[in-house]
């Protein structure tokens, strides 16, 4: 990938342009190559027809926007790594686990365990790979105050003891599971590599979005890069702030320019993007659950893999994937425990 001090040999970019570019998160050929010309021309002051060349000469140099083979295509899959939720059930139903450079969306009512899954898989992303981990940092968007540190030492400790220990090994941490002592300079370790904003109205959640990125670039090269952004919740801010039909088209385009930061994130930086989303009834149904996720179509079509989360019995609940590209829909049951997600 071409580093920032190159941005200036793009033709129309001076010293001034590029120094906008950079604090506006382009930091590479790439980044501004998958800008379109109205955002680059607002966030780097100039005209659209000059971002229109800047943007050509970043795709030429930094190769991208052509065809390319199917065989092409999956070599680059290849490269794609599963978080795991490490409930065996779900991990198999999911294909191995959350993708990396996907959006994967997960709703269900108040109380259902949307929360918690981010926060598990805030956990289990700097986990081993032998262990179902990503070996990377998370990033997490907080808008309903849902993040709680002590959740995260609660899951730590009730990971299996052979993944404890291969965590206190892979961070030179001399102990195990029984060492009080090392159990806590693990903890505070992974709080260390998790980084939470609190998102304040739905202006503010965006331009963490884009902060985001920039934290990805900074731990690009680093030993835990990020691997794992989670939003929870996508939409809360949206809804509450555009009400009424009259503002529909601009909650939803605005929105959509959320998800397409979130996804740039994920693509340029190899992360998994996790977003959980609130529910509301659907009157018109007359059969089966009348619960139905809000964003509308536009969140429908950018996830790219949708699950709905249902409780059960006690801590059960039920975990449905209701939309894959390359997976069957299918049903699986957890439960939410102190010590975090387990097996049935």
């Amino acid at each position: 990938m071409a580093k920032s001090e190159d941005l200036e040999d793009l033709p129309g970019v001076g010293p001034a342009t590029a120094e906008k570019l950079r604090e506006n998160g382009y930091e590479s050929f790439q980044s501004v190559a998958v800008a379109s010309p109205g955002e680059l021309s607002n966030k780097a002051d100039v005209g659209e027809s000059s971002a229109h060349d800047i943007i050509d000469a970043a795709r030429d140099a930094a190769d991208i926007g052509g065809f390319e083979t199917g065989a092409a295509v999956l070599e680059r899959r290849e490269r794609i790594g599963k978080l795991k939720w490490l409930v065996p059930e779900i991990d198999e139903m999911l294909g191995g686990g959350v993708e990396t450079q996907s959006i994967t969306e997960v709703y269900g009512e108040f109380g259902a365990g949307k929360s918690q899954v981010t926060h598990q898989l805030a956990v289990n992303v700097q986990l081993p790979a032998e262990h179902g981990g990503l070996e990377g940092s998370a990033v997490f968007i907080d808008s309903e105050d849902t993040f709680r540190p002590e959740r995260i030492d609660e899951m730590v400790r009730g990971l299996d003891d052979e993944v404890i220990e291969a965590a206190m090994d892979a961070r030179e941490i001399e102990g195990g599971p029984d060492d009080e002592e090392a159990l806590e300079a693990l903890v505070d370790s992974m709080l260390d590599r998790i980084h939470v904003a609190k998102a304040f109205n739905s202006n503010h959640q965006i331009l963490l979005a884009e902060k985001a990125q920039e934290i990805a670039k900074e731990q690009e090269d680093t030993e835990y890069p990020v691997r794992l952004v989670c939003v929870d919740s996508l939409t809360a801010h949206f809804r509450a702030e555009y009400v009424g039909r009259g503002e529909l088209a601009n909650r939803q385009q605005k929105l959509n320019k959320h998800l397409h930061d979130l996804d740039r994130v994920g693509n340029l930086f190899n992360a998994a993007v996790v977003v959980t989303n609130q529910v509301q009834s659907n009157p018109d149904a007359f059969f089966g659950d009348p619960t139905k996720p809000i964003g509308g179509n536009i969140l429908g079509h950018k996830s790219t893999f949708r699950l709905y989360l249902k409780k059960s019995k006690g801590n059960k609940r039920i975990v449905r994937l209701v939309d894959a590209p390359n997976l069957p829909d299918g049903e699986s049951v957890m439960r939410v425990e102190g010590a975090g997600l387990k097996p049935e």
